[in-house]
């Protein structure tokens, strides 16, 4: 890994750590309408606020974590809002505008 990249990932990892970046984040990841894309964004997420706090945070099995988190990962609703409410955020439907 290079210097630049190394910086890129810190200075991601830190803005993730705050909650409305968390969330504007996951609502980009979204908008790709890809589950993977999505997956992988809340993977960063994870990884900004430790996978093993987290996970003890979550009362999620570390091991299931990662899997759920993986990019053939597939969460069950209510392990998806159980991580999201340790990282300070929750799912919610809008009405679409055209």
């Amino acid at each position: 890994m290079n210097q630049v990249t190394a910086k890129y990932e810190t200075g991601l990892k830190t803005s993730l750590a705050n909650p409305e970046e968390a969330a504007a984040y996951l609502n980009a990841a979204l908008e790709e309408n890809d589950q993977e894309i999505f997956l992988l964004a809340l993977r960063d997420i994870a990884e900004a606020h430790s996978f093993t706090r987290l996970a003890q945070d979550a009362r999620l099995n570390r091991e299931n974590l990662y899997r759920m988190l993986s990019s053939a990962g597939n969460p069950q609703l209510s392990s998806l809002n159980t991580l999201l409410r340790s990282l300070g955020l929750r799912l919610a439907v809008q009405i679409e505008t055209a």
